[in-house]
């Protein structure tokens, strides 16, 4: 089985070597490493896979580098190969449902979809067809308390690690973002904050835009504006129309939400204050 260990800790000599020895003890073969040392922050974050000779779990080795991590003043996690559960909201666009569906049953999302919550019924044949449950949880101004509810009951009932926002568009209230902080990922055209409401990518041609791009970051009370995971850019001319531009457009979300899915649930990526750190 392979593991991998995350970490985030002060910038100080000595780490990587305490890491790679306790790894040592355990009679563990490292297959992976990554680290980035921030000397703006002084901070140094840490990626390592690795498998074991010995019977090993997620807690033993847990307890047993907890001593190591209180020395160097470390935040870290250790990780088996269990691929996570998602939970997909949508609502009337299915591109990204469509991309991360094709991923997952291709075996290479790195995740398993759990379930799929809208707004809509729209895209129910899409999510049963591939074999995922649907469930339609309607939201009016009214009713939002209530179905924020019934979303996080739904969390806990599919055992969903992360959920993953592939076009929903409603605004989740700020103590759903803290509740869902740091497992909650959004996607929506790179114009923000220019080209808001409805239409974007017509506003932008409109304006001559000469890039079109997507940006997945985590979901945080400040709307659209969480740590970034990954975007996606394509340049664009005069010659695009604005029906062209929404296809470019679908294209690139669909790509940076699959990469922001899938390094997110290879443990790929690590928060580091309001921007993130991600290992590739």
């Amino acid at each position: 089985m392979t593991f991998t260990l995350t970490l985030k800790c002060p910038e100080r000599s000595g780490i990587v070597h305490a890491v790679t020895t306790f790894l040592v003890g355990q009679g563990c073969d490292i297959v992976e490493h990554q680290q980035f040392d921030d000397d703006v922050r002084g901070s140094l974050f840490l990626r390592t896979s690795f498998t074991c000779t010995e019977q090993a779990t997620v807690d033993d080795l847990t307890r047993a580098f907890s001593p190591v991590a209180g020395d160097f003043g470390m935040e870290f996690e250790f990780s088996d190969g269990t691929p996570p559960r998602i939970l997909v909201m949508v609502s009337k666009f299915g591109h990204c449902l469509n991309d991360l569906l094709f991923r997952w049953r291709a075996g290479g999302l790195g995740a398993e979809i759990a379930v799929v919550v809208s707004n809509h019924e729209d895209l129910r044949p899409m999510a049963e067809a591939a074999g995922v449950p649907f469930v339609h949880v309607p939201v009016t101004p009214e009713t939002k308390p209530e179905a924020e509810q019934r979303l996080l009951d739904l969390v806990g009932e599919y055992e969903a690690d992360l959920v993953v926002l592939a076009r929903y568009m409603q605004v989740l209230s700020n103590e759903l973002c803290q509740k869902l902080e740091g497992r909650a990922i959004n996607i929506h055209h790179s114009f923000l904050p220019g080209f808001k409401g409805a239409k974007p990518y017509h506003q932008a041609y409109d304006r001559g835009v000469k890039y079109v791009g997507a940006t997945a970051h985590y979901v945080t009370p400040d709307l659209d504006e969480g740590p970034i995971i990954e975007q996606e850019v394509q340049r664009v001319d005069h010659t695009y129309s604005p029906r062209e531009l929404v296809t470019v457009g679908r294209d690139a979300e669909a790509l940076a939400l699959s990469r922001a899915v899938r390094w997110h649930c290879e443990r790929r990526v690590l928060l580091n204050g309001n921007s993130t750190v991600v290992f590739r």
